[in-house]
């Protein structure tokens, strides 16, 4: 009995949010949070993996065992699913509402960076990193929507349930095109390979425009959140303002040096950023329990990204092959139709 009251201590101690809402609300959050990222995850693979088949058609260079052999980490992919939905249960309204914003300053400043300098280090890139920030910005809207809803808990059990099935199309879309879209785009039965073979070089826009809506409406709700938990409060833009301006700084900083370095490093500068600034905004306007979650959304950061390797590799690769077309076409300029129209076929 006494080590029970001194277990709820703690946690009153700590506001472990977690802990004091709903489990189960908090479980379907999270997976469909997880859901959402396996989307992007997969459909991101189907495109890259259509895009290395069409250069391999078009005499270049064949990819790497890495690529064509994706089936083979098929059970990392499970473990990566439900470590996400671990993380993204346990990390609070509060903490997601600031990961989904500062997201998205940084989106905003590499938007208009890349507006003179386009390439992987652009939206491309911006959307790869954006996988845990797409979770937190599901989980922010469900919890935000639902708050306060009489049936909450069915409502996100059915959210979950449709998530699940599109979430699971998409893993066995991504398996069908692993396996058999070599042999089914040369031989042209299979109705899922031609429509990818028709329309899939137009994938990545579809995902771009998709998940900036998905921020958008996380927008609000995320403003919400921060200005009712963290703004409403007396003498709170002393905090802000000062913190929010040294952090706006640090980003510009950041973005402009991303250019002289590779792309691990500025992985890791990026994260090592994003821990700073949280974390010192935290401990000036947040509570334990605020720095424990980000402390957590900064594991799951690195889940993320430690499986995107192969495709930052794949979108460095197509970076360079724009490069190298563009400066062929510039310097030759009578073989231009032609160009063109191998890049159609």
């Amino acid at each position: 009995m006494k080590i029970f009251f001194l277990f709820s201590w703690i946690l009153d101690l700590f506001q472990w949010t977690p802990f004091n809402l709903n489990p189960v609300e908090g479980f379907f959050q999270g997976l469909i949070g997880a859901c959402g990222i396996s989307v992007l995850y997969n459909l991101m693979r189907i495109y890259y993996f259509i895009q290395s088949c069409s250069d391999s058609d078009r005499g270049s260079k064949r990819t790497s065992s890495k690529t064509r052999n994706p089936l083979r980490r098929k059970w990392r992919a499970s473990l990566q699913f439900w470590c996400l939905t671990t993380l993204l249960s346990l990390v609070g309204l509060r903490v997601s509402s600031l990961i989904v914003l500062e997201f998205l300053l940084r989106a905003a400043f590499a938007c208009m960076s890349t507006a003179q300098d386009s390439g992987v280090r652009g939206l491309d890139f911006l959307l790869i990193q954006s996988q845990f920030s797409l979770g937190c910005s599901l989980t922010c809207v469900l919890a935000f929507l639902h708050q306060g809803a009489p049936h909450s808990s069915l409502g996100l059990c059915l959210a979950a349930a449709l998530s699940w099935a599109v979430a699971s199309y998409s893993s066995s879309l991504w398996a069908h095109v692993a396996r058999l879209y070599p042999l089914h785009s040369k031989q042209q039965y299979c109705g899922k390979c031609i429509s990818l073979l028709t329309s899939g070089h137009t994938m990545l826009a579809s995902l771009q425009r998709l998940v900036i809506l998905t921020f958008a409406v996380a927008a609000v709700a995320s403003t919400s959140v921060v200005y009712e938990h963290f703004l409403s409060h007396k003498d709170a833009m002393k905090f802000w303002t000062p913190l929010t301006l040294c952090y706006t700084m640090l980003v510009v900083y950041n973005q402009e040096e991303q250019h002289r370095l590779t792309v691990s490093e500025t992985l890791l500068r990026t994260v090592v950023v994003r821990l700073g600034g949280l974390l010192v905004l935290m401990l000036a306007v947040g509570t334990w329990s605020d720095v424990l979650h980000v402390l957590v959304s900064f594991i799951g950061e690195g889940v993320c990204l430690l499986s995107s390797e192969d495709l930052l590799q794949a979108a460095l690769k197509e970076e360079h092959e724009t490069s190298f077309s563009k400066e062929e076409r510039r310097f030759s300029p009578s073989t231009k139709t032609g160009k063109f129209l191998l890049d159609d076929s």
